[in-house]
């Protein structure tokens, strides 16, 4: 790919004109280097327990987002802060590949009651291959003032991102995590860093996190809910059947959404994991359950935390799944922007209404 400028990226942008086949998120072509915001992809779906895909979902949200219009109503022109996509890694895609094969066979033996204990240790050897990788990327582009995301892949992808901002940062920060999961299991199926288990992991080994918020979670194990008990004043939880609950005794989502945001500090890392949305709007996610947030309703809680005047300081997208007419990639390529909206307006680097 050539590399354009920030100002010669945004006049490309601006003209409306058709993306071409190789252009990056939004058709840009950014060079790295000249933006504030940079999105690792991240091709990984090692551990994913139902469905499959999510491993395509950073190429597919690319190519999807090349037919999404630039403007948006709360961010005043996001593309002209500068937001760049690297390139996939393909060696992680390929490795991704191999693990999962041995994580079927570690399913598969737990189904009949047995272990197989090499294919366990391969994959549980290569997450940590994904979260080094994922750290250095994000240091590497954190050392040179970028803010980063990462685009997944499976939940787990983002754990090298919440630990470099753990030890980047000067202040604790707070998780705002919407999904249909609590994802706070311990090594789910055996795997130390399952996709069910990603909440978990990074409250265990970033001590900077100091409030872990979840909404929209309505399919979840006792061993979870317990945990999230456990947590007392680090952890709370908006779960989906009492938000429709209050919605409909005649709250408003204002209402609603800002007792949570109140509990987080100043600082917020967003995790977003696609099934947190209604099945419509993700019906090839890994694990879609009925009910969750209508887009708009996941469009307004982002906004509520950039008008609450809290820095934004990282996200991830995740769970995206793969669909022959794109439909997911299209609904995951507008939630990310979106993302990129809220954590630049944040950030002061552009403004917002």
């Amino acid at each position: 790919m050539s590399y354009r400028t920030l100002e010669e990226e945004i006049k490309v942008l601006e003209l409306g004109l058709p993306p071409v086949e190789g252009d990056g998120f939004i058709g840009g072509r950014l060079d790295p280097q000249e933006a504030s915001l940079v999105l690792i992809p991240v091709p990984w779906e090692a551990t994913v327990s139902y469905g499959e895909g999510t491993a395509n979902a950073p190429d597919a949200i690319r190519t999807s987002s090349h037919q999404l219009d630039v403007e948006t109503f709360h961010y005043i022109k996001p593309y002209t802060a500068g937001i760049a996509m690297l390139k996939t890694d393909k060696s992680l895609h390929k490795l991704s590949n191999k693990a999962r094969k041995k994580a079927l066979k570690v399913i598969e033996a737990l189904e009949n009651g047995k272990t197989s204990k090499k294919a366990l240790e391969f994959v549980n050897e290569a997450s940590k291959v994904l979260n080094n990788a994922v750290y250095e990327k994000s240091i590497e582009q954190i050392n040179q003032g970028k803010f980063v995301a990462v685009v997944g892949g499976d939940h787990s992808c983002p754990l090298g991102l919440i630990k470099a901002l753990n030890d980047t940062q000067a202040e604790s920060f707070g998780i705002l995590h919407v999904d249909a999961h609590h994802d706070l299991r311990e090594a789910y199926e055996g795997f130390t860093y399952s996709h069910a288990s990603i909440f978990y992991n990074a409250l265990n080994e970033c001590e900077k996190i100091s409030k872990l918020v979840q909404v929209g979670i309505r399919d979840y194990s006792s061993e979870e809910a317990n945990r999230m008990k456990e947590y007392g004043q680090r952890g709370a939880c908006l779960y989906d059947t009492d938000m429709q609950a209050q919605l409909a005794s005649g709250k408003s989502l204002e209402e609603i959404y800002t007792l949570y945001i109140n509990q987080l500090p100043q600082n917020v890392y967003l995790s977003i994991d696609i099934d947190g949305l209604e099945p419509l709007n993700c019906p090839n996610t890994g694990t879609p359950v009925p009910g969750g947030l209508r887009y708009g309703e996941l469009e307004h809680l982002i906004f509520m935390v950039v008008k609450s005047g809290r820095n934004i300081i990282g996200f991830d997208l995740c769970e995206v799944g793969d669909s022959i007419n794109g439909w997911d990639a299209n609904v995951g390529s507008r939630v990310l922007y979106q993302l990129c909206g809220a954590l630049l307006a944040s950030q002061k680097k552009i403004d917002f209404k």
